[in-house]
């Protein structure tokens, strides 16, 4: 019955470290920006060409 009362006690201490964590990346600004990653799927990757001097046929 006592391990009972230990593992009650480290759940909450463990819970009370979560929501500490938790409280904190609020206050730093983790969670400001809620629209951006909701529509960073809809935008295309960008295309990257090399031009290359090589694949020009001089006469």
């Amino acid at each position: 019955m006592n391990i009972l009362y230990f593992l009650i006690g480290c759940s909450v201490l463990v819970a009370l470290i979560f929501l500490g964590a938790f409280f904190w990346a609020l206050k730093n600004g983790q969670h400001d920006d809620v629209y951006t990653p909701s529509v960073r799927i809809l935008f295309d990757d960008e295309v990257k060409t090399e031009k290359n001097d090589t694949n020009h046929i001089s006469d």
